[in-house]
């Protein structure tokens, strides 16, 4: 039983200290879109989000048009301001929320 406890205690240690791989965040995205993109685009998440579909905003981020098709929905929007940690967040934003998803944005 002490040898169970033991390696169980052991695995605990290992999982806890083990370091996660960060990924784009969904909540994120919406928070930059929020705060840098929307005054530019003159317009809701919802509606630059439903722009496409969910399968050809994944096309156009695997092609690496994400930024430039950004800028032909939001003219204005200067992508240089943009930082480009950020790029990946407003992916995973406009993924989740594109045409065809079943969830809505509150921005």
């Amino acid at each position: 039983m002490k040898k169970l406890m033991t390696a169980l205690a052991l695995v605990a240690f290992t999982m806890a200290s083990t370091p996660t791989i960060a990924s784009a965040s969904v909540a994120k995205g919406q928070k930059v879109f929020k705060k840098k993109l929307r005054k530019y685009c003159g317009f809701s998440g919802v509606r630059f989000a439903r722009t496409h579909s969910q399968d050809e905003w994944e096309a156009i981020y695997d092609d690496g048009d994400f930024i430039k098709e950004t800028k032909k929905i939001c003219p204005r929007l200067d992508v240089k301001k943009i930082k480009k940690s950020w790029w990946e967040h407003l992916y995973e934003f406009t993924y989740e929320y594109g045409e065809g998803g079943s969830h809505v944005p509150h921005c």
